[in-house]
């Protein structure tokens, strides 16, 4: 059996004494808990004295009253005061919000250690924490008995909800939606009571809060995985409290870690299957047949390459693509991610959510057959390019260039075969740096000091280039069409990767 506080009051040794809230006395108390952090409500659960020395407890009338009115809410059977201590003058409202809950206010007699009384309500409770071990044990149990075939639901939150007797959540952090695409899934209130817990650390136990709904939500962390939280609506009944929830946490880490190895043991096979079809190392047939068993029929896939200022996003790539149920296979090469994804308008949106605001995403045209992957591998590294270049969060192969109105491969080609080609090879022949000089002279507007400074070159050796690059190419660089002609050329050659 249990302990109420009006029991703790009546046993002599430990001196106790009721302040306010006498009506609520027969409150139980399942357990005790020491804290003098602010806000301490964020960390008692339900049915626990919470003891304190009054190191941080509010002065003012406004924040005593809040204070007993947050712990009335999170379930706490009463608040114990360590006499002559730190805790501030008590004022009549915080008397009469004590009477008014009908919480107990109760002072410990100095030097009363708060062990003493932790130790009187363990001994009265040992029938309840005989049960807690048992309930305890049955947590873990759940993972010899429980079996799941889709790694897209957490089976293990489904049968923490039949143990624990109340709904049982895993939840993505900074959305707080369910965590797995199947669910389960919490209803339409837990989200923004779940971002609201997790704003801050949740460093021991559980964090309560109300839901819009007005429903307590518990919110503890999922041990080794800071992307993902547990939340738990306890009912009237249940006794769940922070410690139970974090022998829950502990039991869906080990789930979410075997889904994270088996979606790492996926995103192999799909980077092995992605680099062929990029460099046309696979027989059609076999590679259009891997392609359908994962869900990407090539009359309605694309290419995209994609990249961001946050490296670690590409790297998550596959598990946030999952999360959204988005059929795929990715390759990360050079802090850039190339990837097969349904040509719909969700995959796109579902790239730029999971890149964030500096997100570049490039998109081929429609796959069709194998037979083109190395050219729609091309297209979409083509508008990555483009994309990198102008700004836009996305371009699609095909588009103009907004600065040239090149909007294929073929045209770039032949636009730098033309004015970039003699160039290029008579680089090659002769060992010199036409290209680079030309660049260099149209960066500083044409200076021949200035050019000369940056090449750490004699001014005459520029002019001696400049009039080499004119010769080769035909161009006149004091003409402003043909300057232009050249400028768009080594644009376009950026855009194919410096081939040429």
């Amino acid at each position: 059996m249990g302990i109420t506080v009006r029991e703790l009051l009546d046993m002599p040794h430990l001196q106790l004494r009721a302040h306010s809230g006498t009506e609520g006395l027969d409150r139980q108390v399942s357990w005790t808990h020491t804290s003098d952090l602010p806000d301490p409500w964020q960390w008692v659960s339900s049915g626990e004295l919470l003891m304190t020395n009054g190191m941080s407890f509010p002065k003012s009338a406004d924040d005593q009253q809040h204070l007993l009115e947050e712990l009335d809410r999170v379930g706490v059977s009463a608040l114990a005061i360590g006499e002559e201590m730190y805790c501030p003058k008590l004022t009549q409202r915080f008397r009469a919000t004590s009477e008014r809950l009908a919480l107990p206010v109760l002072w410990i007699r100095y030097p009363m250690p708060f062990v003493a009384i932790s130790r009187a309500v363990a001994e009265a409770t040992q029938l309840e924490q005989s049960q807690r071990l048992m309930r305890t044990e049955r947590i873990y149990d759940t993972l010899r008995h429980t079996a799941g075939s889709e790694l897209s639901r957490s089976y293990i939150a489904e049968a923490l909800t039949k143990q624990l007797r109340c709904p049982i959540y895993v939840c993505d952090r900074a959305t707080g939606e369910a965590y797995h695409p199947d669910g389960p899934h919490p209803g339409d209130d837990v989200p923004e009571a779940v971002r609201a817990a997790s704003a801050g650390a949740l460093t021991a136990g559980a964090r309560s809060v109300r839901t819009g709904a007005g429903r307590e939500l518990l919110v503890g962390e999922v041990p080794t995985h800071d992307d993902a939280v547990l939340a738990a609506i306890p009912g009237a009944s249940t006794g769940l409290d922070g410690v139970l929830l974090q022998h829950a946490a502990t039991v869906i880490a080990l789930e979410l870690s075997q889904t994270h190895l088996a979606l790492a043991h996926a995103r192999r096979a799909g980077a092995e299957l992605t680099s062929q079809l990029i460099d046309g190392r696979l027989e059609q047939r076999a590679a259009r047949r891997q392609l359908v068993t994962m869900g990407l029929e090539p009359t309605r896939v694309v290419f995209v390459s994609a990249t961001c200022g946050e490296p670690n996003r590409l790297r998550e790539l596959h598990i946030s693509l999952w999360r959204r149920r988005i059929p795929h296979i990715t390759t990360v090469r050079s802090d850039v991610a190339h990837a097969v994804v349904p040509e719909s308008d969700d995959a796109i949106e579902a790239l730029l959510a999971v890149l964030g605001d500096t997100a570049r995403v490039g998109r081929s045209r429609v796959l069709q057959t194998v037979r083109r992957s190395v050219e729609a591998a091309k297209e979409a590294a083509w508008a990555l390019g483009t994309a990198q270049r102008t700004g836009d969060p996305v371009v699609r192969y095909g588009d103009a260039v907004a600065w040239s109105g090149v909007g294929s491969i073929g045209d770039a080609e032949a636009m730098v075969e033309r004015w970039v080609g003699p160039l290029v090879d008579h680089d090659a022949e002769n060992r010199t740096e036409l290209v680079a000089t030309l660049e260099a002279f149209l960066a500083h507007q044409r200076s021949w000091q200035r050019t000369a400074d940056a090449m750490n070159l004699h001014r005459q050796t520029v002019l001696y280039r400049v009039r080499k690059i004119e010769e080769l190419t035909g161009a006149q660089l004091s003409e402003t069409g043909d300057i232009a002609q050249l400028w768009f050329a080594l644009r376009a050659r950026d855009l194919l990767g410096g081939s040429r």
